[in-house]
């Protein structure tokens, strides 16, 4: 199963040259394919069949796979990767505009590949050991939407029909991941002391309860029309939606929304539900529980309004003191 996950996440237009004799590269008595073939998709198969969870191991997968991709072009075999490649893969994808984080995160699923292969005598020094990665600081970065901007966008999904409305009403008002949300069943739905919801099992495995807004509930009703197993958004084969759906259908909303200019994501619709959430004046602890995120910090991230002087604390204790 790993195995055939990696050919799809590499494609064998993609392998890395092997004009390095792998023999070269690969440490004495380290274990080689039976067939003599490269060692380098057995071992990322290997890795990610190591105890990650299912989504981590789907992003890291993705990431290393996009890194074999860029050795490809550089035909340069993974194992016989150094420091500068890898410095030079962080500076390519700076210049193609992606987010520091998403850049930590890439180098952090390839670092930890290299790792392993350090941990299986594979190879004697992982190249990543020293690869300096981008500060990700503490606001984060995922362009999102003004209030204006989120209502415009929400409009556009109602005007495409009760599965996108749906859909975008998960990734926006209830803040969901991509991955939660394409994820979810017919039988997740559910409804508890009067209130519809989702069970689901989120991020780092943590089971949670998501609260339907009624216009989300009332869209799904309408999508759904009585069905009641299967993937919650199928296509019209009855397949799951998968995630380059959603990201073409985020971008068309954007430009019917009059949003052209800004860079949306699925995970853009996540960003701006917790940044307007915080503009709401919902306590840091509501909009942590909200988001589930592990780290009150991480949340903070998304306060638009830190550093507003108006807010500042010594107005609110001089006030309390009677000044």
């Amino acid at each position: 199963m790993i195995l055939l996950y990696l050919r799809i996440m590499i494609p064998e237009s993609a392998a890395p040259s092997t004009d390095v004799a792998l023999a070269e590269i690969i440490e004495p008595g380290a274990l080689m394919p039976a067939d003599g073939g490269d060692p380098w998709p057995p071992l990322v198969a290997l890795w990610l069949d190591s105890g990650f969870a299912a989504k981590t191991r789907e992003a890291y997968g993705r990431g290393v796979a996009e890194w074999t991709r860029a050795c490809a072009g550089w035909d340069v075999h993974p194992l016989a990767a150094r420091r500068q490649h890898l410095d030079r893969w962080a500076r390519e994808l700076e210049a193609a505009g992606q987010a520091s984080t998403t850049i930590a995160r890439k180098l952090s699923s390839v670092a930890s590949v290299y790792s392993y292969a350090v941990d299986e005598g594979v190879i004697t020094a992982s190249p990543a050991a020293r690869v300096r990665r981008p500060k990700t600081g503490d606001r984060h970065q995922a362009p999102g939407m003004s209030l204006d901007e989120a209502r415009r966008f929400l409009a556009a999904a109602a005007a495409d029909g009760p599965r996108t409305e749906a859909l975008m009403g998960l990734l926006l008002r209830n803040g969901l991941r991509v991955s939660e949300a394409i994820g979810l069943d017919v039988t997740d739905l559910d409804t508890e002391r009067g209130h519809r919801i989702i069970r689901m099992v989120g991020k780092g495995a943590k089971a949670a309860v998501i609260v339907l807004a009624p216009t989300t509930g009332h869209a799904l009703d309408v999508y759904l029309d009585g069905r009641a197993d299967g993937p919650l958004f199928a296509t019209s084969t009855g397949r799951r939606l998968d995630r380059p759906a959603v990201w073409r259908k985020v971008r068309q909303l954007g430009r019917r929304a009059g949003l052209p200019q800004t860079r949306l994501s699925p995970h853009s619709m996540r960003a701006t539900a917790i940044t307007l959430l915080l503009d709401a004046g919902a306590s840091l602890r509501d909009a942590q529980d909200f988001a589930r995120h592990a780290d009150p910090r991480t949340t903070r991230g998304y306060d638009r309004a830190r550093g507003n002087l108006d807010r500042h604390g010594t107005y609110a204790l001089s006030a309390f003191l009677g000044e």
